[in-house]
């Protein structure tokens, strides 16, 4: 359990993010990502990072309970620094990252692959921001450059999801297979990418960066500040406490 890192093949380091049930990752988990990532991404001999999930969802977003459980902000706050560091980890990895996606791709899920850059997914994938229906806010950003604008607006206020197959038909998946071959299709496309010279990829990342129309590490923090806003009104606490008691007794299902 928790976030570890393997090299099935000389260039490719996968990542592997496993917090059952459902990887609603705790504020460690954040951090403990975006460590990974960096470091894999650091490693000369690494020329693309393979980011994956165990368990039968991608991500779940944050763990509610655990704001829920901690007095005050403490929670809150780790989740917003913890997240923001995991998403630009994604996308300052001095290599390419390749999001290998299964079921449910929620909140936080949405700003790691939002920030990748590709996506291979299962055909049962579903991608979303039910954060409206959570108490919370954020990540918008990364949604818009999964799909174009008034979807994502539409997606974002009304929490709905949208199927691989959606975002494929968008140009934001690469490629959607049957989920027992998602490890393999993923793992196809870092070797091909992995192939090239590890100096002109990390180039080509610098360069792409570079040229982005939006500033993904300002325009995200900026959304936080109204999580945070919300955090301090009370409307939150109300609505992510409704959501926890609806998974009491149980672990709540995405």
């Amino acid at each position: 359990m928790g976030v570890s890192t393997s090299r099935p093949e000389t260039a490719v380091a996968v990542v592997t993010v496993d917090f059952p049930p459902v990887n609603a990752l705790p504020v460690r988990g954040w951090y403990d990502l975006a460590a990974a990532v960096r470091a894999a991404g650091s490693d000369p001999g690494v020329h693309c990072v393979l980011l994956a999930a165990a368990g039968r969802g991608f991500n779940a977003g944050v763990d509610l309970k655990e704001i829920q459980r901690s007095p005050g902000h403490r929670a809150l706050l780790g989740a917003n620094h913890g997240c923001a560091a995991a998403f630009s980890a994604v996308y300052d990895c001095e290599v390419p990252v390749v999001a290998a996606v299964q079921g449910f791709c929620l909140g936080g899920g949405i700003g790691l692959v939002g920030n990748a850059d590709a996506i291979v997914a299962s055909d049962d994938a579903a991608f979303g921001l039910p954060e409206l229906d959570r108490g919370a806010l954020g990540a918008a950003t990364h949604l818009s450059r999964l799909v174009p604008q008034h979807l994502m607006r539409t997606l974002y206020y009304t929490s709905r999801t949208v199927t691989a197959w959606e975002l494929h038909r968008h140009g934001a998946v690469w490629r959607v297979v049957p989920r027992g071959e998602l490890p393999g299709a993923a793992m196809e496309l870092a070797r091909e990418i992995a192939a090239k010279d590890g100096t002109l990829l990390r180039m080509a990342k610098a360069a792409i960066n570079g040229i982005d129309p939006v500033d993904v590490r300002r325009s995200y923090r900026y959304e936080q500040s109204f999580t945070f806003e919300a955090g301090l009104s009370g409307v939150a606490d109300r609505h992510r406490d409704a959501f926890v008691r609806g998974g009491a007794g149980k672990e709540r299902q995405p």
